[in-house]
């Protein structure tokens, strides 16, 4: 690998992030930002549209919590940001693309100039959310070479730090348990040496933990009201003053059995204790969700438990005493917590940005990274009996990456001039519980064409899971365009105008 060419991995966290190096003498390191920490809050405090990212936006959330953008990756994948900040309404990727150049800025000052980045996402982030997160990476500057799935970099550093990464004798069926702050997954891969092979993987983009630092401030405000009659939670800066409170004890009760919570309203103050067991009792269904998850993977991925080597621990809230015990209880087996849960997933992404730039000058391969699709990809059409919209599926949940799969339609009137294909993901039959991708126009069909002429759509899910579409008409001589129109994402002419104004760097042919 160049040495002038660094290796650079982005955790894009929903409460943290981080960002870490791997260097042609095989060390990778996380990165330290402006503060001295290792990771950064993703959290923005805006003031007249400049964004002030991390440790100091944190601390504002008690007394400018209007200015604040917390969690903007739950929203990735929305038009806008949930909550208008300083009357202005913000796609959630400007918001990430922000938290990504302080990043860059931070790196920087360390390393020097760079720009080809391996960002993670979350497994269970549909196409919609994944191409955002792109756009987040060529909005603070960089040059994306990969996205990659935050359990399958978690089990690249995994592999690197134990000494078994490109050792074909070696052969797991590892179970990674990401548990972030803001979302959760759960991936069943096969690790033979150099072939890292996702088997299923399945999650929730909702839950993290900051559902559990929420059911806390909801019983420390129940508690409140029942003794003041007032309530924190309806003042935004009294209730994210709370929220840290409960942030903070909520990592206490996972080295200690009781923790104490302060708040403070309306010239109001009272110390409430909680102890791990209460704790434990109010989140107990939030717990539940992810045990059903991580039981229905396993039945997806055609595995029992006695066939599962690792259980690894992956994410902050994955330190939790409860986390542990209930995947010991399920699998029978000793969670394993040797890689940093705050850190491998930058890791092992700076190690997959370091094997694309060592290929992309010439050398061999040293590992392989085989994914699947976490949704199913579907079209929507008409069902003939009911005469309702129907989702037709195209390529199942958990198909193996890269596929290419195409759909025959048939033209319905002589010289027609169109055709317009709508595309979803989801498991639902009915597009109204799916998620809208975007749709494919087909405009300027050759002339003349009979009715009932075959048009091929061809879909293509990529490795990292993004989608191309294309159009083949065997019967025209002539080669037909398609327009993709993506819902909800921002256009060429918005992404450039972000990248200069977020990062300083001119456009580039960025798709």
């Amino acid at each position: 690998m160049n040495e002038n060419t660094p290796a650079i991995g982005i955790d894009l966290g929903t409460t943290f992030s981080a960002i870490a190096k791997f260097d042609p003498s095989g060390v990778v390191m996380t990165l330290m930002n402006a503060e001295g920490d290792r990771t950064t809050p993703s959290v923005a405090l805006f003031e007249s549209g400049q964004a002030i990212v991390g440790k100091e936006a944190l601390k504002a959330i008690s007394t400018e919590a209007n200015s604040i953008a917390l969690c903007a990756k739950r929203d990735m994948g929305s038009k806008v940001f949930h909550q208008a900040i300083e009357n202005r309404q913000y796609p959630p990727e400007v918001i990430e693309a922000f938290i990504l150049d302080k990043l860059h800025k931070d790196a920087e000052a360390q390393i020097g100039h760079f720009s080809k980045v391996v960002i993670t996402v979350p497994a269970y982030f549909d196409e919609v959310r994944r191409k955002a997160t792109q756009d987040a990476g060529y909005m603070a500057g960089f040059e994306v070479l990969d996205i990659i799935n935050e359990p399958t970099a978690a089990a690249l550093a995994f592999g690197f730090q134990h000494g078994i990464l490109g050792q074909n004798s070696v052969q797991e069926n590892i179970l990674v348990y990401d548990l972030g702050g803001g979302t959760f997954d759960v991936t069943i891969m096969r690790m033979c040496g150099s072939e890292f092979i996702t088997l299923a993987t399945d999650g929730d983009v909702q839950l993290g933990g900051y559902d559990w630092d929420n059911r806390l401030v909801d019983y420390i405000s129940d508690q409140f009201v029942s003794e003041f009659y007032a309530d924190p939670r309806e003042d935004v800066c009294a209730r994210g003053k709370l929220w840290r409170e409960c942030e903070d004890a909520k990592r206490t009760l996972s080295s200690r059995m009781k923790a104490t919570i302060t708040c403070d309203y309306q010239g109001l103050s009272k110390r409430f204790e909680v102890s791990r067991e209460e704790f434990e009792q109010m989140t107990q269904d939030l717990l539940d969700r992810t045990r059903f998850t991580t039981t229905q993977t396993l039945h997806a991925a055609g595995l029992e438990w006695s066939e599962i080597s690792r259980v690894l621990l992956v994410g902050g809230s994955s330190r939790m005493p409860m986390v542990r015990n209930m995947l010991r209880e399920v699998t029978g087996k000793e969670p394993d917590s040797s890689a940093s849960a705050d850190e491998c997933v930058a890791m092992g992404a700076a190690i997959h940005a370091g094997h694309i730039i060592s290929q992309s000058q010439g050398n061999p391969a040293t590992f392989k990274i085989r994914n699947v699709n976490s949704h199913s990809l579907g079209v929507i059409g008409m069902d003939p009996g009911t005469r309702l919209p129907r989702v037709g599926v195209l390529i199942p949940r958990n198909t193996t990456l890269p596929v290419r799969v195409g759909r025959k339609y048939r033209t319905q009137k002589v010289n027609q001039k169109s055709l317009l294909v709508q595309i979803v993901e989801g498991e639902s039959p009915s597009p109204d519980n799916c998620t809208f991708i975007g749709s494919c126009k087909i405009p300027n069909l050759p002339p003349n064409l009979p009715a009932g002429t075959p048009v091929y759509v061809m879909f293509e899910y990529l490795p990292d899971g993004r989608l191309r579409v294309g159009v083949e008409i065997p019967d025209a001589n002539e080669k037909v365009t398609q327009e993709f129109t993506r819902e909800n994402n921002l256009s060429k002419t918005l992404l450039d105008g972000w990248r200069q104004y977020i990062s300083n760097e001119p456009p580039t042919d960025y798709q």
